[in-house]
């Protein structure tokens, strides 16, 4: 099933400005791996504690 994505920007007044149209793209069906989040560090994530 096809996407459209549009990329913009805002100012701090609010205002709106197009820097990429409106585009038709397909998604993928796995996640690059490079697209992926690293695992968390923390302390709390990691076993131990803060």
């Amino acid at each position: 099933m096809p996407m459209t994505i549009k990329v913009y920007e805002v100012d701090r007044e609010g205002r709106t400005q197009v820097l990429r149209p409106e585009t038709e793209v397909i998604p993928l069906d796995e996640p690059e791996y490079t697209h992926q989040f690293p695992a968390c560090e923390c302390p709390i994530c990691a076993g131990g504690t803060p």
